[in-house]
């Protein structure tokens, strides 16, 4: 019993940098705890004898676990839903999830989300816990020139590389802005004046209430549904995803992006859709 207490402290004393590890990962605190109990249930039947460096060793089991969770949810995405959507997820209080957004960067949150799995977990622990590209290789089971390359490409994707001219970039982000405030206010016509005619909002059944339409079609019905949804909108930022600006709030609510201008009005075309995750 002594000896579990002794393992059980020492893991406390990580679990701090292993739940940071796994939310930066994730993006769902949630999520992130689920994967921090499943190392110490894995601790708890390897016991701590021949683990030389416990960090290491649970930062791994946490990358492994989390990186499943990942490739599991991209499968989700993929598969058809079938006649019925499946039920929305659980998610946590959103006053809760803001405050852990916080801490971490939302903007940061949303371009990681944009990654691969494997990007995701190469980048986190790579450029944001300074995990050795060895270490990292052997998390994702790849050589370690692999693993770099990971790296690199998703470092290239958070920085952003912005697809239009500056000042039109400007002005997507003043639609996003405009977007962004009216859908906060529920204001119908701030909304209707800012969306393209035949904008289209693509969403997952998996986030959205019964009886939510997945897609809308044409700027009053997208207009009408970002209003039914205003409350998701409350902790959105603006951030440069893909080189043009969105909205985005936490997993599982609205994003709204003004994509390169050519149709429509210009600088004016705004996408919106529901983020899955």
């Amino acid at each position: 019993m002594r000896g579990h207490d002794e393992l059980a402290e020492r893991f406390e004393e990580r679990r701090g940098r292993l739940r940071a590890v796994a939310y930066r990962m994730l993006g769902s605190p949630g999520e992130a705890d689920d994967a921090v109990q499943e190392a110490w249930l894995r601790l708890g039947r390897t016991g701590g004898d021949g683990i030389d460096n416990l960090t290491a060793w649970l930062t791994t089991v946490v990358s492994r676990v989390c990186l499943d969770m990942l490739r599991s949810r991209a499968s989700r995405r993929e598969d058809p839903y079938g006649d019925q959507p499946p039920e929305p997820a659980a998610v946590g209080l959103p006053e809760d999830e803001a405050v852990l957004a916080d801490s971490v960067g939302l903007a940061l949150l949303v371009v990681l989300d944009t990654l691969g799995p494997a990007e995701r977990v190469a980048f986190v622990l790579h450029d944001l816990f300074a995990v050795p590209f060895d270490r990292v290789a052997a998390v994702l089971d790849r050589s370690r020139p692999a693993a770099k390359k990971l790296a690199s490409r998703a470092r290239h994707k958070v920085r952003g590389t912005p697809v239009v001219p500056g000042a039109e970039l400007d002005r997507h982000r003043e639609v996003v802005e405009a977007f962004l405030s009216a859908a906060r206010g529920g204001d119908l016509g701030a909304l209707l004046d800012v969306l393209a005619p035949d904008v289209v909002r693509h969403a997952d059944p998996a986030v959205l209430p019964p009886g939510v339409a997945a897609e809308l079609r044409g700027a009053r019905a997208v207009a009408e549904g970002t209003v039914l949804l205003r409350d998701r909108t409350r902790f959105a930022a603006v951030a440069l995803v893909d080189g043009t600006w969105a909205s985005w709030s936490l997993p599982g609510t609205a994003a709204a992006r003004a994509p390169g201008a050519g149709r429509g009005r210009a600088g004016r075309r705004v996408r919106s859709g529901l983020g899955a995750r």
